[in-house]
Formats: structure tokens, C-alpha cells, sequence
């Protein structure tokens, strides 16, 4: 039997079945997969049995481990994250605002890989938003300006002392291990416009999460345009909302995807295992 891949309908993302991750895969079928991972841009292979160092295996099939400049990682892992919720949590949910992983960095992660551990029984779906359709859907005019623009990218409004996440958030009882530091006051450029290398298709990259401004614009009129673009960027047409299951695997493109959070289920403990598929260039 071979994979069965059927989408979900959205405007990206399919369910992959008929494989078993927990083996070792071979050329053919890692391209396969590949080739479905860049057109869908999202997979979910649900009902896979999968220990720590499966999930490191099946990450190095698509790419070397990306960094994670402000998380910690789980013991003897040094290369997964734990995503993480108790029950009794009260601090605000991680990573509500749409993004794309790490786009600060010179060359940011390809992909994006995460496992469910422990799953409530509702809430904590994952919203995916296609920006090679969020770019072909913008207005004339506004996806000419778009084509022009420089992005400046930051880590500081959630990783740098006095952010979202910074000590203080971790001492008020946050559980997953998130390690702020000064280094997340640094920026980085890059086109808003991406053309994806693999696929050659045009998308909006990153967004207000990490986006401080546009280069050589002042501040009021690129403020005005980033949440202009983001309106746009996140618009129900162009998002899939994803419901986890425990032992699912779902991987994303960050080249051409943006994600976020979501909870509504307070009362119970989340957990989920995190790999980071690093790119070779922008």
C-alpha cells in the first residue's frame, strides 16, 4: 500500500496515510513526501508510533537540525523542543500571532515539525495561513508595493528582556522552557516577497510577529502598512484550522506558510515534541 495523501480542503494542508513513520524510509518515499510537503505546504501523518529519536531521524530526512535560539530542549534531546501546557497554566498562550519560525534569522528554517504527545479533548487547534495565496490575492496596488519591500525582522517584542516571554513570564508559572536573552534585539532583512525555491511560487514571508518595519520607510507609514498586510495575511480564505490528535506528526513550510496557536482547553495538560528543519539559503 502506498501513501494516500487527501487534502484538506483549505487552501493548504493534506492528511498522509498509509505509511509508518516508525521505519526507516527510503529515497523514493522521502521524495514523495517532499514533493506533497512543498505543494500542500502542510502534512498531518496521523496514528504514528513515534519515540524522541524517531523524531530526529525523520526531521534529518528533510534537512539538518535548525537552530532554536530561545527555547530549551528536553534531556538528551538537544534538538527538540517541548511544547508545553499544564493544566492549572494561567499565563497567556505561546505563539498566538500568525508567524513564520525564526524569520530574524539570516537564513531562516525550511520546516517545522511537531508531535503530539498529550492532546485534550478539544481547543489547541493550529491555524495555517497560505501566503502564496494571501500574496496572489492582494490587490493590485498593494501587491506591487509588496514586491518592492525590505523587511526588517526581530526577535525583541517576544524573546528580549521586557517581551512577551522574557523572565518575568517565566517565573509566573509558564511550564515550557522558553530562554530570552539581548540577543533578540537584533534585526535582520529580507524581501517581504519570497519566491520558494522548490516551487517557484511568490509568498508573503513572516509577518507583525517579527516584522518591526519596512527598510527606508518611517515608522507611522510602515507600522500602518505591516498591519495592513497582515489583515490580508491572515484572512479567513487563505487559513486552514488544524485539530490535533495525540501521535500525530504534522511538518509545515515556513517558506511559505505562516501558523499560530490557539487554545481553549483550560484544565488540561498539552504537550507536544518539536523539530526544526534548517534551509540551506533565504
Amino acid at each position: 500500500m502506498g501513501l494516500a495523501v487527501e487534502p484538506t480542503g483549505a487552501s493548504c494542508g493534506a492528511f498522509v496515510t498509509g505509511i509508518d513513520l516508525s521505519e526507516d524510509l527510503s529515497a523514493d518515499c522521502i521524495a514523495e513526501i517532499r514533493a506533497h510537503w512543498v505543494q500542500h505546504k502542510v502534512l498531518a501523518f496521523p496514528d504514528q508510533q513515534l519515540s524522541d529519536d524517531d523524531l530526529e531521524r525523520i526531521t534529518l530526512y528533510f534537512g539538518e537540525f535548525g537552530d532554536d535560539p530561545f527555547f530549551g530542549h528536553i534531556e538528551g534531546h538537544e534538538h527538540i523542543a517541548a511544547i508545553q501546557r499544564n493544566a492549572d497554566e494561567k499565563t497567556p498562550i505561546f505563539a498566538e500571532i500568525f508567524h513564520s519560525d525564526w524569520s530574524f534569522m539570516e537564513v531562516p528554517p525550511a520546516g517545522t515539525m511537531l508531535y503530539g504527545i498529550t492532546i485534550p479533548p478539544h481547543g489547541g487547534n493550529t491555524l495555517f495561513a497560505d501566503q502564496v495565496a494571501a500574496y496572489e490575492r492582494l490587490p493590485d496596488t498593494l501587491r506591487d508595493t509588496a514586491d518592492g519591500l525590505t523587511a526588517i525582522h526581530s526577535a525583541q517584542r517576544g524573546y528580549a528582556p521586557g517581551g512577551l516571554y522574557d523572565e518575568s513570564d517565566q517565573q509566573s508559572g509558564r511550564s515550557m522552557k522558553i530562554i530570552a536573552s539581548e540577543k533578540a534585539f537584533e534585526t535582520c532583512e529580507h524581501p517581504f516577497v519570497r519566491t520558494h525555491r522548490e516551487s517557484g511560487e511568490k509568498a508573503l514571508f513572516s509577518s507583525a510577529a517579527y516584522i518591526t518595519g519596512f527598510a527606508d520607510m518611517p515608522e507611522e507609514e510602515s507600522t500602518a502598512l505591516v498591519v495592513e498586510f497582515y489583515a490580508h495575511q491572515s484572512s479567513e480564505a487563505v487559513t486552514y484550522s488544524h485539530p490535533w490528535q495525540k501521535d500525530m506528526l504534522v511538518m509545515w513550510d515556513n517558506r511559505s506558510l505562516l501558523h499560530s496557536a490557539t487554545g481553549g482547553y483550560d484544565g488540561y495538560d498539552r504537550l507536544l515534541h518539536r523539530t526544526t528543519i534548517a534551509d540551506t539559503e533565504f
